[in-house]
């Protein structure tokens, strides 16, 4: 590419993906040379053929709209000579370049063979932390203005401000960055690498020094960090202020004081110095400021030696704190507040290892795409959190390559070590007196040989609600046998693991043999589990396991276990016995010589020591399976797709705190959030954690519900227990329809059944998408992340949810104002882990319906009710459509769990849609 080179960037509007029969019906095309935008051409095509409804829908180009257009015949020529001796550039140029030199060549034209260069792949190499990189999202994320999305003038002009921009950016990179990434653009497609070094060139006529806030190390140019020191002016004594007039002199005009928000602030404050108590609850609604009325009264007590633990349960929550809720806090808090975030050490990237790809790159496009994403994100981040990377997943191999493993496992000889990301997080920790993480990590706690939480006086569990279920999956264990034989296999292989330990071992006869005999054992292992669970797979019916259904295994139908089975649990137990003594030998012998291992084999030795971990994992699974028969226990036994055996077990008891190993550590905790109660009982979640004498606050709800939401039920909804999964189907179908005539807004639609949530979406989308309206559905169009996107940004659409869609979801004002439940969302009790669940409730004289299913699911449906008010300016309406809420004897204790000025009305569909037209109007 030459100095002044012009590129043409193209998008193309097309009537399908298919260039054999489908046709262009737009074409857009964005001159830039030296950096500036020098000229543009667009036109509308007439293809000769139908835009279907869908493409119309999407593009906004009609078939009345095309008809007085020029055919592709007319303009190919004028085509092909305006991008003659420019570079192709387009956002996915696979589809518009092929697409686009097809149509040329049949219509005459030379054959189309300049050079083409991806923005997508630019934009994943240069803009890595981007959530998305559809141009769309892009374009928002970026501040680029897309007036007509799927326009192709509009979408060119979009791409090529977009390439201006990163191009920008990569002038800015230090040069070290981009040799580094010049090198590794070879993976690339077309001409993507010829660009990146014709930038590069260019960058080396013109040598910028470093920016100040970066420097480089061992050849890679890293942000520096910086690690704030707790300061607190010693001088100044600040008396918590317990009455009004003092928090309004601090509030000043910072935030607007609230009677409930400052009763919570004395509440917390007093709990953690006065009471005797150990846990106290505050119930405390969305809108009441619950975040501030902890933050504020702690920034009295929390110091770097004696920090506040705060749990919340997601990523999000966890960034709020940090970006929104903690600032907001020190604008009005004497004393400072310090936050760092803990993640364990496999959320940050391992430097020394990442070093290592660099000097043995994987020859794969999607490595390399990840290496040159990594390298420019360096030199702006200062934590190492893969999170910021705001990946849907971490399953590909370089991300396992490149994640920490822990600090014992650097080199503290490589110039890396004292760059180290974890390294870097404990130095701040240190100096901080609030520490975040999530429910997860608070559960795992109880796991961990070593805590990584200190003691502290103060702990503050925050949604709660949650925590049981985090606990419980956390405490499941499950034994994989396919996926475990695969590992064993491919490590026993020629120059695989073992191979390579072998030779790292070359001199050391000892270590040598203990390897020997633990590979013998491992080969036999394999073995033993494929009989047992030949004679596991006898005691089920064929039946079941056709359908993969899950079989609880209980000590009557293990008793029943062959002889030749007894006999491979003998073996099996034995050879791990075995095995993890020889763990136990390799693994002190490795980390004796740790410092004389160079950076690759210790690399090497981190996927043997997680293979141990597995063994020992495995075998702590296999003693609970077939020695521990207590009712707590679950036992699960089910068969993949392939027919290999899965074991699973999970801990009824894993949500009693008082049994973690975490809970003594913590002299007093606070538990809040915006549903911890069931009606009036106020023992139901302290019980769920197994803590008898706790103190339980109620701050009341701020919102007026009896003026801005209303329930409905219809009359006519049909009897659910009586009905099949078609004629239900049909139903919600029929509501749905009739209130998305009429309502001319977006509808979420909750669902307990992902069948029949499916059978609803396939049944609507025909009508749909011929009144161009979007339907989404989870599961089908796309990630959660994406639909909510779409969703949030829709006037009109209808979305149907499951599961984590009954919660979570922050669409206040416009965005969400009608709300459909399709059932009441009750755990299904022929599910084998509910069924047992329910069992182990009864044989301690619980009743499992009361105590357990009914305010489950009232929760449940009350936190679908907080996804429509969610602010003072909210307004919505929930509809349900099954009657039990009005029939059923618990449906009083369902309603009593709702706000109680909450108006309830049950009507025809009809009287029911022309009073929503009017309420929501």
């Amino acid at each position: 590419m030459r100095k002044k080179q012009t590129y043409a960037v193209v998008d193309l509007e097309t009537t399908g993906t298919d260039p054999k029969v489908d046709r262009i019906i737009q074409f857009g095309c964005v001159l830039i040379q030296d950096g500036k935008i020098i000229s543009r051409f667009a036109t509308d095509i007439n293809p000769n053929q139908a835009i279907s409804k869908q493409i119309q829908q999407l593009t906004g180009i009609s078939n009345s709209r095309v008809q007085k257009a020029p055919y592709f015949e007319d303009v190919a020529l004028t085509i092909y000579n305006l991008l003659a001796d420019t570079v192709f550039v387009a956002h996915n140029i696979f589809f518009d370049y092929s697409f686009l030199a097809q149509e040329l060549t049949r219509c005459g034209t030379p054959k189309l063979q300049i050079p083409g260069i991806d923005t997508v792949e630019l934009a994943q190499i240069f803009l890595p932390t981007e959530k998305s990189f559809r141009l769309g999202d892009l374009s928002e994320s970026l501040g680029l203005v897309h007036d007509n999305p799927h326009q192709a003038d509009s979408d060119a002009q979009v791409t090529a401000e977009l390439l201006l921009l990163i191009e920008a950016k990569m002038r800015r990179l230090p040069l070290i960055t981009m040799e580094v990434i010049d090198r590794l653009s070879q993976q690339t497609g077309m001409d993507t690498s010829s660009y990146i070094h014709h930038i590069y060139e260019e960058m080396k006529q013109d040598i910028q020094p470093l920016a100040k806030e970066q420097h480089v190390v061992s050849g890679i140019a890293l942000r520096r960090k910086e690690v704030p020191l707790y300061e607190e002016k010693l001088y100044e004594y600040a008396v918590f202020p317990h009455k009004k007039k003092a928090k309004e002199k601090l509030f000043k005009d910072k935030i607007v004081y609230r009677s409930e928000q400052s009763r919570m602030m004395n509440l917390v404050y007093d709990h953690f110095t006065n009471t005797e108590n150990k846990n106290l609850f505050i119930e405390a609604a969305t809108g009441t400021g619950k975040t501030l009325g902890f933050l504020f009264p702690l920034s009295y007590l929390a110091t770097p030696d004696n920090p506040v633990i705060i749990s919340t349960v997601s990523i999000v929550l966890q960034n709020q704190l940090i970006e929104k809720d903690i600032p907001l806090a020190n604008q009005i808090c004497p004393k400072p507040l310090n936050a760092t975030i803990i993640k364990s050490h496999r959320h940050y990237l391992d430097l020394q290892r990442f070093k290592d790809t660099l000097k043995n790159p994987l020859q794969q496009k999607q490595y390399a795409l990840y290496q040159m994403g990594v390298l420019v994100w360096l030199v702006d981040t200062e934590t190492g959190d893969l999170d910021e990377l705001q990946l849907t997943n971490f399953n590909h191999v370089f991300w396992r390559d490149v994640a920490h493993r822990g600090i014992d496992f650097l080199s503290n000889q490589d110039p890396l070590y004292q760059e180290d990301f974890v390294h870097f997080l404990y130095k701040k920790v240190r100096q901080s007196n609030v520490l975040i993480v999530n429910h997860a990590f608070l559960a795992q706690e109880t796991l961990r040989d070593v805590p990584l939480l200190p003691k502290s006086a103060y702990l503050i569990i925050d949604e709660a609600h949650h925590l049981p279920d985090i606990a419980g999956k956390i405490a499941n264990r499950q034994f994989n046998y396919n996926s475990f034989k695969k590992q064993a296999s491919l490590y026993l292989e020629e120059e695989q693991l073992f191979d390579q330990v072998n030779q790292i071992f070359e001199k050391q006869t000892q270590e040598q043999r203990l390897l020997r005999i633990y590979t013998k054992a491992l080969n036999d292992l394999v073995e033993e589990f494929s009989d047992l669970f030949y004679e596991i797979n006898q005691l089920f019916p064929k039946a079941k396991q056709q359908h993969q259904e899950s079989n609880l295994l209980t000590k009557p139908i293990f008793d029943h276990l062959s002889l030749n089975g007894e006999a491979s649990i003998q073996k099996i137990d034995i050879l791990l016995t075995e095995m993890q003594e020889i763990q136990a030998q390799l693994q002190q012998s490795i980390v004796k010589q740790l410092e004389k291992f160079t950076t690759s084999q210790r690399i090497i030795f981190v996927s043997l020591l997680q293979f141990f971990e597995r063994i020992v994992f495995l075998y702590d699974c296999f003693d609970i399976y077939v020695n521990e028969w207590q009712p707590r226990w679950i036992k699960e036994y089910s068969t993949t797709p392939q027919g290999y055996g899965v074991l699973s077990i999970n801990d009824l008891d894993a949500s009693i705190l008082p049994e973690t190993t975490w809970y003594s550590r913590y002299e007093r905790i606070l538990y809040t959030g915006g549903t911890l109660k069931f009606g009036h009982d106020k023992k139901y979640l302290p019980h769920k954690l197994g803590l008898a004498d706790v103190l339980f606050k109620t701050l009341p709800d701020p919102y007026n519900y009896e003026e801005n939401a209303r329930l409905y039920i219809p009359t006519e909804a049909i009897a659910i227990s009586q009905a099949n999964t078609a004629e239900f189907s049909e139903y919600i179908t029929e509501v749905i329809e009739a209130l998305s005539q009429q309502q001319d807004r977006s509808v979420l639609v909750l669902f307990t059944s992902h069948e029949i949530l499916s059978s609803v979406y396939y049944r609507l989308h025909p009508q749909f998408l011929n009144a161009g309206r979007e339907l989404l559905a989870q599961g089908i169009s796309g990630s959660r992340e994406k639909i909510l996107k779409r969703f949030a940004h829709s006037k009109n659409s209808v979305l149907l949810g499951a599961d984590s869609f009954w919660e979570g979801v922050d669409l206040p004002g416009e965005a969400l104002s009608l709300l459909i439940v399709t059932r009441l969302p009750f755990e299904n009790p022929k599910r084998p882990f509910v069924k047992a669940r329910y069992d182990y409730l009864e044989e301690k004289g619980i009743n499992p319906f009361a105590h357990e299913a009914l305010p489950k699911a009232a929760l449940r449906l009350r936190q679908a009710l907080g996804r429509l008010i969610r602010s003072d300016g909210d307004k919505g309406a929930l509809v349900v459509l099954d009657r039990r809420l009005i029939t059923a004897k618990y449906g009083k204790r369902m309603l009593k769990a709702l706000p109680k000025d909450l108006p309830v009305k049950e009507a025809a569909l009809s009287d029911i849609i022309s009073e929503l037209n009017e309420f929501l109007k």
